[in-house]
């Protein structure tokens, strides 16, 4: 497949989202990303902001079978996982799947269960698969996690582990709407209380798992040069060198960052990586890696804030 094959599917698929979900292009845009990377997503906002018809209609768009769990304080990791059930026909144990044995996974305000119930998606997420009783299940190429979940300041939230999120390619903030984009999705939606049902929009998928395999090994032939390399492995590695950052990002930030930045160039069109898509996905790639010193959070600081500033910073390659 080549790239321009890959922009025309991802247009299609920006506008079959767009028939449902009013504005989000960022977010949309990086769920593209994502989706090329074989990355997971977290999206974060208030109440209403439109995160989980975001992933629902995304999710519409795609050919790939599509799970969706409640996060809830009282969420087991076998609710999500599974269990093996004795069968008394046959006098063996038999798994019961549980919802995560799909290819795209809603975790719907997954901090309001407690960590041991987000801990049952760690292998998942890393390594495609579970293990069930000391027995391994594959869940396949197509598996993505999208995830949403309220700010931390409100009640009932629960912090996820650091291990966790290190996991998800990028952590989008879902801001409100702008007031034109807020007019038309009173224009558009306001005639119902309930979220709109996305078959009325006659959402249609755009792309099966054969479509995204070959999309994704196109990007992978995207070209880096050893300047944009040497410009990651900077960024990243600056995010361990401030006082104000108490744990920087990971290897794997640079290796996620560099792969997002590959997808984000095919996006465009290119067949080359420029440093302005390393920029523009710098924030939502390592906002969420960092953990700030107690006393950054004093002086007001957030994580990306102290992002933005080690991106004024780094010397950007010509």
């Amino acid at each position: 497949m080549d790239l321009n094959t890959v922009r025309e599917v991802s247009g299609r698929l920006r506008e079959q989202v767009h028939r449902v979900v009013v504005g989000q292009d960022h977010a949309i845009d990086l769920l593209l990303v994502a989706l090329l990377c074989e990355g997971h997503i977290l999206f974060e906002g208030v109440p209403g902001v439109a995160k989980t018809l975001l992933a629902r209609t995304f999710a519409s768009s795609l050919s790939l079978t599509f799970t969706r769990v409640q996060f809830t304080p009282d969420l087991m990791p076998g609710d999500i996982i599974g269990t093996n059930l004795f069968n008394f026909q046959t006098n063996t144990f038999t798994l019961t799947k549980g919802p995560i044995f799909t290819q795209l996974l809603l975790a719907d305000e997954i901090n309001r269960t407690p960590p041991k119930t987000q801990a049952a998606l760690l292998q998942a997420m890393q390594e495609r698969s579970v293990t069930v009783d000391g027995i391994n299940h594959e869940l396949g190429d197509g598996f993505m996690v999208i995830a949403t979940q309220n700010p931390i300041e409100q009640e009932g939230t629960y912090l996820l582990p650091e291990a966790q999120l290190d996991r998800f390619l990028f952590k989008v903030v879902v801001g409100y709407p702008t007031r034109d984009d807020e007019r038309d999705i009173v224009r558009r939606h306001g005639h119902r209380t309930t979220m709109p049902k996305i078959s009325d929009f006659n959402v249609q998928p755009m792309a099966d798992l054969g479509t995204l395999v070959a999309m994704r090994h196109a990007v992978s032939q995207i070209r880096l040069s050893d300047a944009i390399l040497d410009y990651i492995v900077d960024l990243v590695r600056a995010t361990r060198e401030r006082p104000a950052i108490a744990f920087g990002a990971s290897p794997r930030a640079a290796t996620m960052l560099t792969t997002a930045a590959r997808a984000y160039a095919a996006l465009q069109g290119r067949d080359f990586v420029l440093p302005d898509d390393v920029k523009n996905l710098a924030v939502p790639a390592l906002r969420h890696r960092i953990v700030l010193a107690p006393g950054a959070e004093i002086e007001g600081l957030s994580a990306e804030s102290v992002v933005r500033q080690i991106l004024d910073q780094v010397p950007v390659p010509r």
